[in-house]
């Protein structure tokens, strides 16, 4: 397969042209056949391009200096979506230019853009915003919405399920995900009424390429037993902070304990290869890219502080999906949910 080029949104981010272009350059060093389509400041990303041989002849600029502000009103970005480097760089995906847009800006900008020019799927209500996120396994766990939608109803959960699960076969290889739904106990009366409602219809579902295995609380999100996590944007978004809050804490605890005293520094140099592995599971650069998940197109949602590092693991999530072609996976499985009659109001 040819694998589409990507848009990446060269301006977006806390540092913009230098770290976009620099996260391309070392995707494209780990996987030769990435082809990209640069959207930003013509003279500075062409300046970034020749500290990286090879990136000039794999990759197209496409001009444009305006640029959506972190905290840009969504409404507002939509009116200058035909003028900033986010809604081009989306656009192209529209326009069949690049298979998939990359950008690390303004996350509800981004959603309002791709949900305009993309459109959600046929069967699906509302796209949803999907991330990978560590476990104690070797499997990461995938959890949705993670912020695109802030009250959802049973049937939303349900579509989510089933996008979560078929983007889980992709990352775990596993032919029937365990899917679960983020609840405040795991006992069948716990929970409101759309989360039992949704959980009623996963357990009557047949045919599909998942296994319901009940609800999770917060505190089991990491422990690795099972593949997706549903739950609506509100709760997902504090799930997420707090856990991304929860990793920052123990690395500053780790790094304040081991400078305390020369007796720690010493116990630092003794135990290093235990908290260099910590200190990289716990890095979110290592998990960088979140997608949503329900459109017509693929689009990835970089951490806007992501150094290279993690600009390139967003890039190749891009083009994982790309190449296994998340989007028709998605139709084909909702097209299956639809004709159970579990989707119904």
């Amino acid at each position: 397969m040819r694998l589409p080029r990507i848009a990446v949104d060269a301006m977006g981010g806390d540092e913009g042209v230098r770290v976009m272009v620099e996260g391309a350059a070392l995707a494209r060093r780990r996987h030769d056949r990435f082809k990209f389509l640069l959207v930003g400041d013509e003279v500075r990303i062409k300046a970034a391009l020749e500290t990286h041989p090879g990136m000039t002849e794999a990759s197209e600029v496409l001009h444009c200096e305006d640029v959506v502000g972190g905290d840009e009103k969504p409404s507002r970005a939509l009116r200058r979506a035909k003028t900033t480097s986010m809604g081009l760089a989306v656009n192209a995906v529209k326009q069949g230019d690049a298979g998939a847009a990359v950008s690390a800006g303004n996350t509800g900008a981004l959603m309002a853009m791709s949900k305009l020019a993309l459109r959600t799927m046929p069967g699906i209500d509302r796209p949803a915003l999907a991330a990978l996120l560590p476990t104690l396994t070797d499997d990461d766990v995938i959890m949705l919405d993670l912020g695109a939608n802030r009250e959802c109803d049973a049937r939303n959960l349900l579509q989510f399920a089933v996008m979560g699960a078929a983007y889980s076969r992709i990352v775990t290889g596993r032919e029937s995900p365990r899917v679960r739904l983020l609840n405040i106990g795991t006992e069948e009366t716990k929970g409101t009424e759309d989360i039992q409602e949704a959980a009623a219809r996963l357990k009557a579902a047949t045919g599909l390429a998942m296994t319901f295995d009940g609800f999770v609380e917060a505190d089991k999100i990491n422990r690795g037993n099972c593949d997706v996590i549903v739950t609506d944007g509100f709760s997902g978004n504090i799930a997420l902070k707090a856990i991304e809050g929860a990793a920052r804490f123990v690395t500053d605890l780790l790094k304040n304990a081991f400078s305390s005293s020369f007796r720690s520094k010493v116990g630092f140099l003794v135990s290093r290869p235990a908290t260099e592995l910590l200190k990289h599971h716990l890095d979110p650069n290592n998990h960088n890219g979140a997608v949503f998940l329900g459109l017509n197109g693929v689009v990835v949602k970089s951490h806007g502080s992501a150094n290279a590092k993690g600009v390139a693991n967003a890039v190749e999530v891009a083009a994982r999906l790309l190449e296994d072609d998340i989007t028709n996976r998605i139709a084909q499985d909702i097209g299956a949910l639809s004709a159970s009659g579990l989707t119904a109001p």
